[in-house]
């Protein structure tokens, strides 16, 4: 290890560094960046190490060039947030405290500020402050964790004890999941242990919603002692929510556990204006949202939240000889798979501190109005085809071109301009051309321009292809 001084002096160094590479000019296409050179980094282990400072400076010399511009405001492809500063600069102190937030008694800043945090956010989600809250990887590992918690409770409602017997003799769980579901979901279930015979894939309707007459019909004929249904706030194409009021009524009937898929959608219950678009969400039994996204928290944050404590803490708790047990908060480790993990609490308590509740609104609303005047716009152009109903802050949009790739070709021209990177998608059979306006710098302003080098793009590309 450096003495304190050389310590010192690296830390400073990363951090103008890091920062330099933050705000300078950066190609936000990754296909048009320069690849970082593959000798750069895969080069021999040294016998003796190198002096750390050099090593931090060849570190970033040789990433630098593999960078793409995520944290742009003209960086629409996938659904990716921007990594607020103040999230950063909490993540820098996290790391440089050195902190696992396992346990209350290893790190108590870590539980308080995760248990701060967690208030924060039902708060702001409008979620049962019953709830439980645990600080997971991303959405995936949120839903898994969720997930794990809906197991235990509909098997132990079925008469099984899945702490004792585990899956030995266990009986039928029916998974209930629309057809055009997040691929994550359909991973955490395997996870979990659930196979390919269990799910019942139910029809989607256009916006890759439910079709909740066919989920109450596939209930109807069901006779599993167990079940669970996974539902949807903002469908990662459309941005379309699911039924949830008529959802929650027909998980009531039949005994089922609601998961909710909220990985971005969520957050609209933060606007007092557009929450009416998850209306009910706040009867389901558990959610699984991103932080890395339309929180702008830095990567790797996502939430696991569930109304059933005890059963969120039973599916996930730990009990060794070494493992205090009793603390005054919480053990973080009690709400996630893992033991030791980052303090994910810091930068969540930053960012939302630093954005406060109007803040986080007004960023909401600012990216749906911007994607409604997108919308707007492309809708004028000839040839051009917004496929869903825009009513969060994605788009799909088709080019129709008998002679060419249009949405490919449209894609490829805005990419090459430097200002933007978008990515075109497959989706009912159509390969669209995508807008997730999520990063925390754009906003309304950047639409106008934007369509005009669409429709130069567009009409340039079709004159070509006639």
């Amino acid at each position: 290890m450096p003495d304190k001084k050389i310590a010192q002096r690296l830390l400073e160094k990363a951090a103008q560094l890091a920062t330099r590479g933050r705000y300078s000019d950066q190609a936000l296409d990754p296909h048009q960046a320069p690849l970082a050179a593959r000798d750069s980094f895969d080069i021999a282990l040294p016998r003796r190490g190198r002096d750390p400072l050099e090593v931090i400076e060849s570190l970033d010399s040789a990433a630098r060039p593999g960078l793409s511009g995520m944290t742009d405001a003209g960086f629409m492809s996938w659904v990716i947030g921007g990594s607020h500063p103040a999230g950063v600069a909490a993540d820098w102190m996290a790391a440089a405290w050195g902190q696992n937030a396992c346990l209350y008694e290893a790190s108590p800043a870590s539980a308080q500020a995760e248990a701060a945090s967690a208030k924060y956010l039902l708060d702001v989600l409008d979620l049962p402050p019953e709830s439980s809250v645990g600080f997971a990887t991303g959405a995936t590992m949120a839903a898994f964790t969720s997930l794990a918690a809906a197991r235990l409770c509909v098997l132990e409602r079925a008469g099984h004890d899945f702490e004792r017997k585990g899956l030995y003799g266990c009986p039928e769980v029916a998974i209930y999941i629309a057809d055009d579901a997040h691929v994550t979901n359909y991973s955490a279930l395997r996870y979990l242990g659930f196979g390919s015979d269990q799910l019942h894939r139910i029809p989607s309707l256009d916006d890759g919603t439910y079709d909740c007459d066919a989920l109450e019909a596939a209930m109807a004929e069901d006779d599993a002692p167990a079940r669970i249904v996974l539902a949807q706030a903002g469908h990662i194409m459309s941005g379309a929510f699911d039924d949830f009021t008529r959802l929650a009524a027909l998980c009531k009937r039949h005994g089922a556990w609601l998961h909710v898929d909220g990985a971005f959608g969520l957050w609209v219950r933060a606007s007092r204006r557009l929450r009416r678009i998850a209306e009910g969400v706040e009867l389901a039994d558990s959610w699984s949202v991103d932080g890395h996204k339309w929180l702008q928290i830095p990567y790797d944050c996502g939430f696991a939240i569930v109304k059933h404590e005890e059963y969120h803490r039973r599916a996930m708790s730990m009990q060794a000889g070494y493992l205090p047990e009793g603390e005054p908060l919480r053990n973080n480790s009690d709400y996630v798979p893992e033991l030791s993990r980052r303090a994910r609490g810091f930068s969540v308590w930053a960012v939302m501190q630093s954005l406060g509740r109007k803040g986080i609104e007004d960023m909401i609303e600012s990216h749906c109005h911007a994607a409604h005047l997108l919308a707007q716009a492309l809708r004028r152009l000839d040839g051009v085809e917004v496929i869903n109903r825009q009513c969060l802050n994605q788009l799909a949009v088709a080019f129709h071109s008998p002679h060419c790739d249009g949405a490919e070709a449209v894609a490829q021209a805005l990419n090459s301009s430097g200002r933007y990177f978008v990515r075109t998608a497959q989706w009912q059979g159509r390969k669209l051309l995508r807008f997730s306006i999520i990063n925390g710098e754009t906003g309304p302003d950047h639409v106008a321009p934007m369509v005009d080098e669409i429709a130069a793009a567009w009409q340039a590309i079709s004159r070509a292809a006639a």
